[in-house]
């Protein structure tokens, strides 16, 4: 038994073979995450940087009204978030056509030229949004890093997409959870830990000066890029890719990334589903882009999940999570910890919490749990946690000199919590599912479509909360009562809309999908045994149809 076998408790991985759970997989899962980082390391630079006195006065923005600060920060803040929206869009066509492996590559090297071209520019990018009067040649400077950002944005979005289905595409069915999750690990790695965004904030403003405190955090962007790119020159493409576009080499890399001989039956059999199910696919429609779009929205079963991946994605940033990391030393300032140096600590430690409890859940409970369960207990804690705050801010008295009352330390408490929680369910299950139920075929454009949504709502985040926090209430206290009550209304749809895949093949979610009802509420007990039977029965869940006609009704 390896060790992935003894931390992860499901029948499934207790039933599969043994080799197909090595290290090998692992790593080329831990490789692929490189394309998290960039966007992880990004929203950990930004946030910190707008709150350096050195940024604010290079840029003007100090002694500004606060709904023309916010709106300012918005702008700088939302700019990558446009080229994340463009490069989602483009990357089912970018993932087809040249493939998951290659793409990961591509997204690496035009990251590369964004922050090149950035840092030779001196790190300015910010000036057109600041208001100040400069000189025309000054201007030009400044449009030029705002297409620089947005060239690094158009990177973020073809990585954030491909990276999912990459590692979907190449995991075995009992750890998908798990290596789907390290996207979202490596997401809050690239936020938190070994000198990484929060803390070269942090460390910046303390020993440095000028200019060169947001330089270097804005330059170092490119550290995530170099991760991603050797790792994908030394790693196999997707073998469902391969069997889609060159059939004879997918066996090969297949029984390579199993570590089983290729006659080995477990190879033979996920081979054989693999091919029914593409040929099946095939039948239907053609394979251009419009037609694909359209089969996705034709058919019950495709439809159902095409939206479920659009609206995850959509509740997933309505929790609030990344107004907390753009702007959470503002945050902590309306809970009381006003210094920016304090802030900038307490950002840290936030980040650090949101590291340990995203490794926990991934390792240990991701796979035994469960998706749907995952995300119906964290929305409950997440919206709790919110009101609470909001409740502090409206209500509690809180002055730059005062020392924080027991409630502001409690608050404090909530604020980590949330981050914890949001770890154990909306953060790594949401990329985890809609990496898994859409059908190969479709896989590339649902999750092009999925990361689109998440990068237009991460855009609506990030230029909507400054204004909300500084119109909203005293402190903007009903930002918080907004994101909170987003939580309890995902909590509802995740009951109605969201059946369970723990431990389902990909060639299974059809039947899933097929069979699982809205009208049922969510998938009974006893059927997730049955697929999960039949599954076990065969290698890699072969389709038994006289058993299927005989008991397979839900």
């Amino acid at each position: 038994m390896t060790f992935l076998q003894r931390i992860i408790r499901n029948d499934t991985v207790k039933s599969d073979p043994p080799e197909i759970y090595n290290f090998r997989v692992v790593l080329i899962s831990l490789s692929a995450c490189g394309a998290s980082m960039l966007f992880g390391f990004d929203m950990g630079v930004i946030g910190g940087v707008l709150t350096m006195n050195s940024f604010k006065e290079q840029y003007g923005l100090k002694g500004k009204e606060d709904t023309v600060l916010a709106n300012l920060e918005s702008n700088i803040v939302s700019v990558i978030q446009a080229g994340s929206f463009l490069g989602a869009l483009v990357s089912t066509y970018v993932a087809n056509a040249i493939g998951r492996r290659l793409s990961l590559i591509l997204s690496a090297l035009i990251l590369f030229v964004g922050v090149a071209m950035q840092a030779g520019a001196s790190g300015i990018i910010g000036v057109l949004y600041a208001g100040r009067q400069v000189n025309r040649s000054l201007q030009s400077l400044s449009l030029a890093n705002v297409v620089y950002r947005f060239i690094g944005g158009v990177s973020i979005g073809i990585a954030s997409s491909v990276c999912p289905i990459y590692i979907a595409e190449n995991a075995p069915r009992g750890i998908r959870g798990l290596l789907t999750g390290f996207y979202q690990l490596t997401l809050v790695f690239g936020l938190t830990v070994l000198q990484l965004a929060f803390w070269i904030n942090y460390g910046c403003e303390r020993h440095l000066t000028g200019k060169e405190q947001f330089i270097i955090p804005l330059s170092l962007q490119a550290f995530p890029a170099v991760i991603l790119l050797v790792g994908m020159l030394f790693a196999n493409e997707s073998p469902r890719y391969l069997a889609m576009k060159r059939p004879e080499r997918a066996p090969r890399v297949l029984a390579t990334l199993r570590g089983l001989p290729e006659d080995h039956s477990y190879v033979i059999e996920e081979l054989n589903n693999l091919r029914r199910q593409l040929e099946e696919e095939s039948q239907h429609s053609e394979s251009s882009m419009w037609c694909l779009l359209k089969e996705s929205f034709s058919k019950k079963s495709y439809r159902r999940r095409s939206i479920l991946c659009i609206t995850l994605m959509m509740w997933s940033n309505m929790t609030g999570t990344n107004a907390m990391t753009y702007y959470s030393p503002t945050i902590f300032a309306s809970v009381g910890l006003a210094s920016s140096s304090v802030g900038l600590f307490a950002t840290g430690i936030y980040g650090i919490i949101k590291f340990i409890a995203c490794g926990i859940f991934i390792v240990f409970v991701s796979d035994t749990l469960g998706r749907r369960r995952s995300l119906l207990w964290t929305g409950i804690v997440q919206g709790i946690m919110l009101f609470y705050v909001g409740f502090y801010v409206r209500f509690d008295t809180i002055s730059e000199n005062a020392p924080i009352t027991p409630q502001g330390y409690i608050a404090l408490i909530a604020i980590y919590l949330f981050a914890a929680v949001y770890q154990f369910g909306w953060g790594p299950v949401v990329w985890s599912y809609c990496a898994e139920i859409p059908p190969a075929r479709l896989r590339a454009l649902n999750m092009g479509m999925a990361t689109a949504s998440q990068w237009f709502f991460n855009f609506v985040v990030a230029k909507s909360t400054p204004t909300m926090f500084a119109t909203l209430g005293k402190n903007g206290y009903g930002t918080y009562f907004v994101y909170g009550s987003f939580c309890f209304v995902m909590v509802i749809y995740t009951w109605y809309f969201v059946p369970e895949t723990k431990g389902l093949s990909l060639e299974f979610m059809d039947e899933l999908f097929e069979r699982d009802t809205v009208r049922g509420k969510f998938m009974p007990a006893r059927d997730v045994h049955y697929l999960a039977d039949r599954q076990i029965r065969s290698p890699v869940g072969r389709c038994d149809e006289e058993k299927l006609g005989a008991e397979g009704h839900w």
